[in-house]
């Protein structure tokens, strides 16, 4: 199989690259920024010039930041043969509608979970692989957004090459894939994780000594996710629950689970690829 890697060079196009470069598939890398062109030749690697990596893809990977993906969607898909895939790493633009319509085109969609808190990783080396895709386990999704049935398996065979090593591989909807990004990991979790931040900083402003302060943060997220998430195998203690109760009072909003709704994920993600637009409340 051919696959062009549009933004080979970038962040995350890097990451693939080394990932499929020696893999099964046939690479053509296409990149156009001078840095991106001077990270694949360090690694001894020639861009190819897109129409020519086009012409020849059989699946088509868009390495590229999800502000631009409507945008390079629309210039690539109508170059590409019939019955070519075009993969896409993030749920945002393709649930937004901003890939063009073409039906003899395949688009499929996927996205890491990254490693989890809780594994099995023993050398330091997978233990600090907090991205995944080098060295660290992690699961990915996956969804055949338009296409015959038979290429979801396809589309899937190169996301676990692209991720791997992967411990798992979740078949759900472009629809859910927005439910759990931005909404879940990034509107809430990426949100409640730098509060769990301040929280410790105001402990610091406060004069807790900041090696003190997180060491005990950090220990306490790690017992108290175990014990969240059944990991642990026992509930919080009965002072604890009465501690939780008195802080959401003044920290969790009530109605927050209305940012699930269709019409709030999807004003989520016009606003990520819209920056600086206002949100309409």
């Amino acid at each position: 199989m051919n696959i062009a890697l549009i933004g080979a060079g970038g962040k995350m196009g890097g990451r693939i690259t080394d990932n499929l470069r020696n893999s099964e598939f046939r690479l053509s890398y296409v990149e156009v920024s001078e840095k991106g062109l001077q990270r694949l030749q360090e690694k001894g690697l020639a861009a190819t010039p897109q129409n020519e990596a086009l012409r020849i893809a059989d699946a088509v990977v868009l390495a590229v930041p999800d502000v631009l993906i409507g945008r390079i969607a629309a210039d690539i898909v109508p170059q590409l043969k019939p019955g070519a895939m075009v993969i896409v790493l993030d749920p945002a633009a393709a649930h937004l509608g901003q890939l063009p319509e073409r039906s003899d085109v395949t688009y499929f969609v996927t996205h890491p979970c990254h490693p989890p808190v809780f594994n099995d990783e023993t050398t330091l080396e997978a233990k600090r692989d907090f991205f995944g895709g080098i060295q660290a386990k992690q699961a990915i999704v996956c969804a055949l957004m338009q296409g015959p049935e038979a290429d979801y398996a396809k589309g899937e065979t190169i996301a676990v090459r692209m991720y791997g090593p992967v411990l798992r591989s979740h078949r759900i909807t472009v629809e859910q894939m927005a439910i759990l990004e931005p909404t879940m990991a990034e509107t809430i979790g990426a949100a409640a994780a730098m509060f769990l931040k301040s929280a410790m900083d105001e402990a610091v402003r406060r004069g807790v000594p900041p090696e003190a302060a997180r060491d005990f943060m950090l220990g306490h997220i790690n017992i108290e996710l175990a014990i969240a998430f059944g990991e642990a195998g026992n509930p919080f203690s009965d002072a604890c629950q009465v501690a939780m109760e008195y802080g959401r009072g003044y920290w969790l909003k009530d109605g927050w689970n209305a940012l699930f709704e269709p019409d709030s994920v999807k004003e989520q993600i016009r606003l990520m690829l819209n920056p600086g637009k206002e949100p309409a409340r």
